[in-house]
């Protein structure tokens, strides 16, 4: 006969510091690249260098619409000299004749003998034969509104690194060094189920005692956000059959596999079971608050002897959302081999009072306010996802620590959390 539940003694608490590091060391890069055209590869991670086989700008050109000239035929305001030559954006322009000026437009290439630009407003055209004169209105320090070539790449520089995600100016850096396509990593592969005979889906009816799917689409959101190819196989019975049926069916396709709920020990909890049947598996409790129970192992794939992860996230929304955040984020940039896998953090002041420490390192949903603080929203409780939406991060507390208005706190955004 089994020992009672209640007589077993609680496993020690990992620290969320320890219990990432033991993720991370779990888990490696899957090493799978893929050629994408630039424009498409946003959000991804580099697989190899981007080097720039040229310089940027490729040659000395006007930071802005106005005249070209040799700084030394201008050294007083009013001075007078003929255009010799009109220079748009794409001509090149001939060389540059010392005692003229020449009529240029921002980004066209300074005419090869001309010094220094001075924008249009502080000159003055001058009417006469061919294309005129111009008139100086003030005296511009040598080399003014020149953009020197290779000033923001030089031929040869790496500009963007292995293991980089691509933001919308990376990919602009990549477009303006001639790279067309980007090596990048592999997407993951997630496959997510939810547990729950309680679950129903927005725009079934909602029978009594169940409740709408939130999980599957915050953490579907999640992993669409750190590029992943997400495989949804929506929400698993109760029962153990069908839920080794799902990690069988999850684990042939996937690299990770993401569950919400039943990683507890209750009787109609069946993943615990199921991934031992299936895999290998360990049970966590980590000292966080919301998000203390934490399932993590692996499933195996018949068809080749491999294997895939296995993260079983808390059931309730924010824990779940929380969890997700801090634990299998990195995770799942390690997989894409990222470089940065941790989240800029921010310290800010506090505008609130929490004065009840807890024993858990506690994150809680908080937002910026006009004056620079943070404002607290008033129900920190995990099945309370408003508070994400209304939120614009989390303060990361340490346990045993109580907060005053006007203490310094780490903040995380979700800006740097859910993408």
């Amino acid at each position: 006969m089994s020992e009672p539940l209640a007589a077993k003694a609680k496993p020690a608490m990992l620290p969320l510091d320890e219990a990432l590091a033991r993720l991370l060391a779990a888990v490696r890069p899957l090493g799978l690249s893929e050629m994408l055209p630039t424009a498409e590869a946003l959000g991804r991670v580099l697989s190899q260098d981007v080097v720039s086989l040229l310089d940027v700008p490729p040659a000395d050109n006007s930071a802005m619409d106005g005249y070209a000239f040799c700084a030394a035929d201008v050294r007083e305001p009013g001075t007078v000299l003929p255009v010799a030559q009109r220079v748009p954006a794409g001509v090149v322009g001939a060389a540059h004749l010392p005692g003229t000026a020449a009529r240029i437009f921002t980004g066209a290439q300074v005419p090869v003998g001309a010094d220094t630009v001075l924008m249009q407003e502080q000159c003055e055209a001058v009417p006469g034969e061919g294309l005129g004169a111009v008139r100086f209105l003030s005296v511009p320090e040598l080399g003014n509104a020149i953009r020197r070539r290779g000033e923001d790449v030089e031929r040869g520089a790496t500009v963007l690194s292995v293991g980089s995600r691509l933001d919308p100016a990376g990919l602009g850096l990549a477009a303006s060094v001639g790279a067309a396509s980007l090596s990048v990593a592999r997407r993951p592969r997630v496959a997510l189920f939810s547990t729950g005979d309680e679950l129903v889906m927005p725009g079934e009816p909602l029978r009594p005692g169940a409740i709408y799917n939130s999980n599957r689409f915050t953490l579907r959101g999640l992993l669409q956000g750190l590029g992943c190819e997400v495989l949804d196989l929506g929400i698993v019975p109760d029962r153990l059959d069908a839920t080794r049926a799902a990690l069988r069916d999850a684990a042939a396709q996937a690299d990770l596999i993401i569950t919400s709920g039943g990683v507890s020990v209750g009787e109609e909890d069946h993943l615990r079971p199921a991934v031992q049947a299936e895999g290998q598996l360990e049970l966590w409790q980590i000292a966080i608050k919301p998000g203390k129970p934490l399932a993590f192992g692996s499933v195996r794939r018949n068809h080749d002897g491999g294997s895939a992860w296995f993260i079983g996230l808390p059931g309730n929304p924010v824990a779940s959302l929380v969890t997700f955040c801090l634990l299998v984020r990195p995770v799942i940039l390690r997989l894409q081999g990222a470089t940065r896998l941790h989240p800029r953090a921010y310290a800010l002041r506090a505008d609130f009072n929490w004065p009840r420490a807890d024993r858990r390192q506690e994150f809680l949903r908080a937002r910026l306010n006009e004056a620079g603080g943070l404002d607290l929203f008033a129900n920190q409780s995990s099945g309370v996802l408003s508070s994400a939406v209304w939120g614009d991060g989390l303060v990361d507390n340490p346990s045993g620590r109580s907060i005053a208005p006007g203490d310094t706190v780490r903040f995380l955004p979700f800006s740097e959390l859910l993408s």
